[in-house]
Parts: C-alpha cells; sequence; structure tokens
C-alpha cells in the first residue's frame, strides 16, 4: 500500500491506495499517527483508491476516531468505493464517521 500526504485548506489528506486489510492497516495507522503528533488535527482519509477494507483496517479508523474527539479536531472520510462504503455500512460505521463524496465537499463542512 502508498500513502500520499497533502495538505488541502488546512487538513491534512491522507490518501491510501490498494487493500487497507491486516497486512497494511499498520502502515495507515503509522501514517495517521504521525501527523496527529506534528499536532495536525484535522485528518481527511481519501479512500478513492482503496479497493477494500478489513476489520484490521476499521479498528485503525476507530482508534483515530478516539485520539480526534477535542475541540476544534476534524476527521473525516470521502470518496469511498463502492465495496469500501458496504463494509463500513454493514460494521454500522457510517453512522459514526462523517462521510463526504469528495475532498472539496469534506473541508468546506469544517
Amino acid at each position: 500500500m502508498e500513502i500520499t500526504t497533502t495538505t488541502h485548506d488546512g487538513a491534512t489528506v491522507l490518501a491510501p491506495t490498494g487493500r487497507v486489510d491486516t497486512t497494511t492497516a499498520g502502515e495507515l495507522e503509522l501514517a495517521i499517527n504521525q501527523q496527529i503528533e506534528q499536532g495536525k488535527r484535522s485528518i481527511l482519509i481519501n479512500f478513492s483508491g482503496v479497493t477494500y477494507i478489513s476489520s484490521g483496517g476499521l479498528r485503525v479508523l476507530l482508534a483515530t476516531a478516539k485520539k480526534l474527539r477535542k475541540e476544534g479536531d476534524h476527521y473525516a472520510l470521502c470518496c469511498l468505493s463502492a465495496e469500501v462504503h458496504k463494509v463500513l455500512k454493514l460494521a454500522g460505521f457510517t453512522t459514526i464517521f462523517s462521510i463526504y463524496p469528495s475532498e472539496g465537499e469534506a473541508i468546506a463542512r469544517w
């Protein structure tokens, strides 16, 4: 898996590609944690390049949500493929996370 990190209107956007599964979830968690440790508290995960997410990936998303609960923090997901959206919906995560169709719409809502 590759993870591209960019900044867009003050938000840190992480865009993983490939599968977010038990083997690769740790890479995503490390990338997110590095941003948080640098004081970046507005995190957007762009899933446009992700074809699959497993329970390991879901755990990373929940762990990140727990870290970004302070006032002024922002955390959202965007650009989910149909498959990833289906997994999140089955797990009940679509009611937990803010999910947007695009980066621009997510950041505009913050």
